[in-house]
């Protein structure tokens, strides 16, 4: 962007540590906990380090994460065994603790910042900001970085609808999973007539894999309720609520003390920074259902109801919630808004493609080396965020394909790598922007076991309201199943392309109609798969049991005995440094041999 985001003024020395979900689950807020206490123990310091604990760095696969301000170190993989040594070191002789900085796997070099790597280099964060670099639960970090200017600025020097204007001219589009252009839907609300009006942020993210709005809402939850804010001041809503899936209780938690501090601040309430404009915001916790996360589902559960879809022949903009003019944006989306009237339209609009502006949080996971959380400007290639910005596939294996959109995206196979992550482009190739979700897969996957294994995961949540997803979904789901356990017949693949169409005219909300996007796009793409299960009672991949058959080539095999130990049922034979074989009589088909040899020297029959 043209404009900088505002940077932190570090002072003093000051220890970022990452308490996100992922690090958290390493021990990243027992990491913190010990510098609390090791901090307090010295009594050498000439001004004491200031300690924050952060959201996600996005940087998952080497957290814990630990930085130091204002020298921007980054320590990588920290335990709490490591804090008094950083404390020594780093805090008060400053010097490096280099076992914990990242060590670039061609260069060998160690790095000192996390700046300097190729997973952030290619990196451009407006959405994801200020997480990592701000305490949430703290307003005054939120403020110290610009929040709620852009609030002050709409309040007193525009009317909502030049708001609305401006958010048109960005040409943001909405990021969670239909792209529909968010200017033109809030006009449509506030050209609807009926009051009150309400304000909605869809957190309930339920894709496999996916933890984009839960970091944001963990790691930046003042920036949720500033774009909420600014959203109903433009369409003239007084009332806002926060959907959050039921398992995010530390985004519940972060959320609502933000909410209790933006009142407290009087950014939130009656007479919002004296400006005659009042609005609240309430949190509602989601339903537990994959379904939800469609808008009118959404609208049902925060009414009480089941929540069912229902045919959007009148839109929420213009009838929503309690049959009121309602805008429903999902967390990454509301998250721009801010940026956007801060520091205008056309510096958002200068970022991506002429279809698609600004930015897109991905969260990169599978079978890639750096898992975690990426903002990348619209139109970056799929082979730059896995192979760049990635680190490339697992264990140097082949690439095969990359599963986007969720599990009613599709999947993108290795000669589509240069495709630009765009929402037209990726429609276009059978898949869809979704939320955000990218899953990598090498070549020891199954296409035909991936698509059974979304399309079952699709018939436990869809509702049943609707015939042709409650049974489409139904028989997809037993076609695939046979065809992965060896019973596949020849008219299984035009049936499920039939039945698929059928769903994709027929179903009533968009889960129904892009529920065959994993078997469409799996057939368009590995058909021949599909063939070998059928026709040759053969999986390539070595996924599916009942179609496969392992043994050791004695020519490759070097007896370094990883097969051997990999195996839980001892079905492979041999001593170190000589061949081993495999007792098909006690093999249980798991392919763990296969996945593990690092020789190719295990191979399926």
């Amino acid at each position: 962007m043209s404009a900088k985001i505002k940077e932190n003024n570090y002072d003093q020395q000051t220890v970022l540590v990452c308490c996100g979900t992922g690090c958290t689950a390493n021990g990243g807020r027992k990491v913190y906990e010990a510098f609390v206490e090791k901090v307090k123990d010295h009594t050498e310091w000439k001004v004491q380090p200031i300690l924050k604990s952060t959201g996600c760095n996005g940087w998952c696969e080497k957290g814990p994460l630990v930085r130091i301000m204002p020298r921007d170190i980054t320590y990588c993989s920290v335990t709490p065994k490591d804090v008094d040594e950083i404390i020594n070191k780093t805090l008060l002789e400053g010097s490096l603790v280099k076992r914990l900085l990242y060590r670039d796997p061609v260069t060998k070099e160690h790095l000192s910042s996390h700046h300097q790597t190729d997973f952030y280099r290619k990196q451009h964060k407006v959405a994801l900001r200020n997480i990592g670099e701000i305490d949430p639960g703290r307003i005054e970090d939120y403020i110290e970085r610009g929040g709620y200017q852009a609030l002050a600025l709409a309040l007193h020097n525009m009317s909502g609808q030049e708001v609305i204007d401006a958010v048109k001219a960005s040409g943001l589009r909405g990021r969670g999973g239909g792209g529909f252009p968010t200017g033109v839907k809030w006009q449509s609300c506030k050209d609807a007539p009926g009051q009150p009006k309400y304000i909605i942020c869809n957190g309930d993210e339920g894709d496999p894999g996916a933890f984009m709005d839960r970091s944001i809402m963990e790691g930046d939850p003042h920036t949720v309720i500033e774009g909420m804010i600014l959203g109903a001041y433009a369409v003239g809503a007084s009332q806002g609520f926060i959907y959050v899936r039921d398992e995010y209780d530390l985004a519940v938690q972060y959320l609502g003390k933000a909410i209790e501090d933006a009142r407290s601040h009087g950014y939130l309430g009656p007479n919002i920074l004296n400006s005659g404009f009042s609005f609240d915001i309430e949190i509602v916790r989601g339903g537990g259902a994959f379904v939800c996360g469609e808008e009118t589902a959404l609208i049902a559960s925060i009414e009480g109801r089941t929540g069912e879809p229902k045919d959007k022949y009148i839109f929420p903009s213009e009838k929503g919630l309690w049959g009121q003019p309602t805008v429903i944006n999902n967390v990454e989306t509301w998250a721009n808004v801010p940026v956007i009237i801060l520091h205008g339209a056309d510096s958002f609009a200068s970022i991506g493609t002429s279809g698609s502006k600004g930015t897109k949080v991905f969260s990169l996971v599978g079978k890639v080396v750096n898992t975690g959380l990426v903002e990348v400007p619209m139109g970056t290639t799929l082979r730059e965020i896995i192979f760049e910005i990635g680190g490339g596939v697992l264990k140097k294996r082949k690439f095969k394909a990359v599963q986007t959109g969720g599990p009613s995206g599709g999947c993108i196979p290795e000669e589509l790598l240069d495709l630009p992550i765009d929402f037209d482009s990726l429609t276009q190739a059978g898949s869809m922007m979704g939320s955000g979700g990218l899953i990598v897969m090498d070549d020891h996957t199954c296409m035909v076991e991936v698509a059974r294994y979304y399309v079952n995961f699709l018939a436990g949540e869809s509702c049943g309201k609707c015939t042709p997803c409650r049974e489409g979904i139904r028989a997809l789901l037993e076609i695939l199943t046979r065809i992965c356990n060896g019973e596949g017949r020849p008219e299984d693949v035009e049936m499920l392309e039939e039945i698929s169409t059928t769903m994709q005219e027929a179903s009533l909300c968009a889960l129904g109609r892009t529920a065959p996007n994993p078997v469409l796009s799996t057939l368009r793409y590995f058909r021949d798969e599909y063939l070998a299960h059928i026709e040759q009672h053969k999986c390539p991949a070595g996924v599916c049991r009942n179609l496969t058959t392992f043994y050791i080539d004695a020519d490759a095999c070097t007896g370094c005995g990883l097969c051997k130990k990999q195996c839980s049922v001892d079905a492979i034979q041999g001593e170190k440094k000589e061949t081993h074989v495999i007792d098909e009589s006690l093999c249980i088909r798991c392919g763990e041999c296969f996945r593990n040899c690092a020789f190719n020297a295990v191979k399926i029959r």
